[in-house]
């Protein structure tokens, strides 16, 4: 399974929403600016996201998109979902040995758990952990 920019970019959107959880809507602009991506492409990638009650809309000249729901009530797994469509590696059907069969599905599974088990508030302390140690210098 290779996660296009769909999914790249929709969890950029959606931890930028996270980031900013609780003040208020972010218009697509600010958050295309703040991570040099095209806000036409943003604009179709809400769609679906609005669609699929992960996030809502707010108009007027202040307006915007804020989450639906908690950054922890969000998890990675729902965002590519819905922009990716259902986690598959293989077509385990077709495979015509059942080990092999087996393998995949677990693989598939594992990959699952882990983007099932992840939330926006997740992606972002590990995002805002990084931001911290990579202002370190290590000199030896």
């Amino acid at each position: 399974m290779k996660v296009s920019t769909k999914g790249r970019y929709g969890l950029t959107i959606m931890m930028d929403l996270a980031a900013n959880y609780g003040e208020g809507p972010v218009s697509l602009k600010r958050i295309a600016e703040r991570h040099q991506l095209s806000e036409h492409y943003l604009e179709q990638l809400i769609a679906p996201l609005r669609n699929a009650g992960l996030v809502k809309s707010v108009r007027g000249a202040y307006g915007g998109y804020k989450l639906s729901k908690a950054p922890e009530d969000i998890t990675a797994g729902e965002v590519i979902r819905v922009l990716e469509g259902p986690i598959i590696l293989v077509d385990v059907e077709e495979e015509n040995d059942a080990s092999r069969r087996k393998l995949w599905k677990r693989v598939r599974d594992a990959i699952a758990e882990v983007l099932d088990s992840t939330t926006l508030s997740d992606l972002i302390q590990e995002s805002s952990d990084k931001d911290e140690t990579d202002g370190y210098m290590f000199y030896i």
